[in-house]
């Protein structure tokens, strides 16, 4: 198993390393300084680099079910583009930068990543081809006929490129209450029988499936598998889901959980915070010219004022001002406030421009310097929508443990625009739990990526 792994990673750490080198060098031959040790050197150099930070950005980790051009895409081009700017801060502090051609520098900018992703590609799909015929695939069983363990069985069937391939079940052989085994599954044995096959080695991993309430049966279990050589893994039912999400603590000496929590620690809240700075000064600055001539756009295409200012709610439901360009002909800000909706009359012509591109969002970069918002995070709502759907929907005002943001998860993911129903709300919140729970700073990079190529001309905007 291990040796499955090794070769997957080696085959992607030694395709990368060949296109580094070989487009570095093919652009130095058509350069008139041409220098093949200096550029050997940095080709290596970067090989190097790029590895390294690799490992930061987890482009070698398993990439079974990873979406390729949402998720991996985007950590490639991270990746090189660090690999590249480190390298040229190397050559720059070493005064070597008179023996580089800027042409091919910027030519081995530009083309590495494209070839990158070219070859993640094509290699993704040769191994997702030779696992779908069962090549280099794992052999799993699992033990306990429940809804975790028949829901991972589902997951697995379809996904076959994710390399597990399903000998059968094993039955627990207790009083846990077990569904019924689909006739496509095997039904290894019992108990024994899986004990034997683990110490024996029979399957590549064993996946346990119980319910979080069996806890002694489960412990004497896990008790029985210690001494055995086979990789276990355990299927998680959906408590033992949620709290897998929650922090964990050590308080005088005691592990405690945090269900319910902040999900940015100190250092992290200062770490987003610069990054909110950062990044919205520089944007503000770069949009101002365009933000001028959008003001004045609105002002000379219908009565009223140029910015729409709305009370929201932000971090731990504080209420602040929110700005936008306003697109309506009205300006609600109290009492049940009506969304908009496709073609509604309400919108101006200039305004529905500036809704399918989102541009009416950018003064909302003013709210983050002002540290109301952030540039990623949780889309604030009006405070109507609030009180309704805090009642409909659990755990929907833990969105406001963090700031609220301009773009966000659920927007990238295409949760945007009106929600019409209970349902978009309810997949929008999931997004923003999820978005709270698995923060980092590589996922803001992320979805700021994913949001300058995606939503501005998102079909739900209107």
């Amino acid at each position: 198993m291990v040796d499955k792994k090794i070769s997957s990673e080696l085959i992607y750490r030694s395709t990368d390393t060949v296109v580094i080198l070989s487009i570095v060098l093919l652009a130095s031959i058509y350069s008139n300084s041409y220098n093949l040790v200096g550029y050997l050197a940095a080709g290596l150099g970067a090989s190097l680099i790029f590895g390294l930070v690799g490992r930061f950005t987890d482009i070698y980790t398993s990439w079974s079910g990873r979406p390729f051009f949402r998720d991996e895409i985007m950590r490639l081009i991270v990746t090189w583009l660090t690999t590249f700017f480190a390298l040229v801060f190397v050559i720059f502090v070493s005064k070597t930068s008179d023996q580089f051609s800027r042409m091919v520098l910027v030519s081995w900018l530009v083309l590495t990543p494209v070839l990158l992703i070219l070859n993640r590609y094509l290699l993704r799909s040769m191994l997702a081809k030779l696992k779908r015929l069962g090549i280099h695939n794992y052999n799993i069983a699992i033990m306990g006929v429940t809804e975790s363990g028949l829901k991972f069985a589902k997951s697995i069937q379809n996904q076959p490129e994710s390399g597990l391939q399903i000998a059968g079940f094993y039955s627990t052989d207790n009083n846990i209450q077990e569904l019924e085994t689909p006739s496509h599954y095997e039904k290894i044995g019992g108990l024994d029988q899986m004990i034997e096959d683990a110490r024996i080695g029979t399957w590549d991993q064993i996946y346990l499936a119980f319910p979080s309430e069996e806890k002694t049966f489960s412990k004497k279990i896990i008790e029985q598998l210690s001494d055995t050589a086979t990789p276990i893994r355990l299927i998680p039912d959906n408590f033992t889901t949620s709290l897998m999400h929650s922090k964990y603590l050590e308080i005088a000496d005691t592990p405690v959980l945090c269900i319910y929590d902040a999900p940015l620690s100190n250092q992290n809240a200062v770490i987003k915070r610069i990054e909110d700075v950062l990044i919205g000064f520089t944007l503000l600055l770069m949009l101002l010219p365009l933000m001028l001539v959008i003001a004045a756009a609105v002002k000379i295409s219908s009565p009223g004022p140029v910015l729409f200012k709305q009370m929201r709610h932000g971090l731990k439901g504080k209420p602040f001002m929110v700005w936008k360009f306003r697109t309506m002909t009205v300006c609600e800000n109290e009492g049940a406030i009506k969304q908009a909706t496709r073609n509604d009359l309400r919108v101006t012509k200039v305004g529905n421009f500036l809704r399918k591109t989102s541009l009416d969002e950018l003064p909302q970069f003013i709210n983050v310097l002002q540290g109301h918002m952030s540039i990623v995070g949780p889309r604030p709502h009006a405070l109507s929508h609030n009180e309704e759907y805090s009642t409909l929907i659990p755990g929907y005002m833990m969105r406001h443990l963090v700031k609220p943001g301009i773009t966000g998860w659920a927007q990238v993911n295409g949760w945007r625009g009106e929600t019409d129903t209970l349902y978009k709300m309810q997949k929008r919140v999931e997004c923003d739990m999820e978005y709270i729970r698995s923060w980092s700073l590589w996922f803001d990079i992320r979805i700021i990526l994913a949001t300058a190529f995606k939503t501005l001309f998102d079909k739900n905007a209107y």
